[in-house]
């Protein structure tokens, strides 16, 4: 088992010099670019205490998460399932990790920092052409920006069509949270939630 800093360094090389150097303090042209692309962003929280972490998947059209400046991301908080798993982390413990992903590119980018969440109308409404108005915006203040390289994601073949898992490999996911909750209720059909969820975004675009 390994359980000290020395006991892993002796089983890895050094980083490479440019490992090292490629990471930044701010968002350069570069990252500013990836971010404006991405659809798909994963932000990591610290939970109460700092004992649990959380990892939560955000979306919407390619740079629905904007950069302010090189130092500074607004993420606008879509609605979901009102647990606030993320955002109550961010009122205990401000720091904030995301990965953000562009369809196609297997390079990511990750971005470190600390967070606020602001309901200030200048920030509300900086997402005015969005299809629904967020109730907040968390507020990045950017402290490292790096690349990371593409290895990850060509090993699972992401992007492959190829490689892509049909839904029906899994039971729908109402099947699945009854299971787990040991509910007796009738699962709704998958493609059922489905048009549910695209009524509901479509829905968001008469929203402002």
């Amino acid at each position: 088992m390994i359980t000290t800093l020395e006991q892993l360094r002796a089983i890895y090389a050094q980083p490479a010099e440019r490992a090292v150097k490629k990471q930044l303090d701010h968002l350069d042209a570069y990252c500013q670019r990836i971010i404006a692309l991405s659809p798909f962003c994963v932000i990591a929280t610290a939970g109460e205490g700092g004992a649990l972490l959380d990892a939560s998947p955000r979306g919407g059209p390619k740079g629905f998460v904007q950069c302010v400046d090189g130092q500074h991301l607004l993420v606008p908080d879509a609605g979901g399932n009102n647990r606030l798993d993320s955002l109550s982390n961010l009122l205990r413990d401000p720091r904030i990790a995301l990965l953000f992903f562009v369809p196609g590119v297997d390079e990511t980018l990750r971005v470190n920092g600390t967070a606020q969440l602001r309901d200030e109308p200048e920030f509300i409404q900086r997402f005015a052409g969005e299809r629904q108005l967020p109730k907040l915006v968390i507020e990045v203040q950017v402290q490292e920006a790096y690349l990371h390289c593409a290895k990850a994601l060509m090993r699972s073949k992401l992007w492959d069509a190829d490689a892509q898992i049909a839904r029906s490999e899994l039971p729908s996911l109402n099947e699945i949270i009854l299971a787990q909750t040991g509910s007796t209720a009738v699962p709704e059909p998958q493609a059922d939630m489905v048009r549910r969820y695209q009524q509901q975004i479509t829905d968001e675009q008469g929203v402002r």
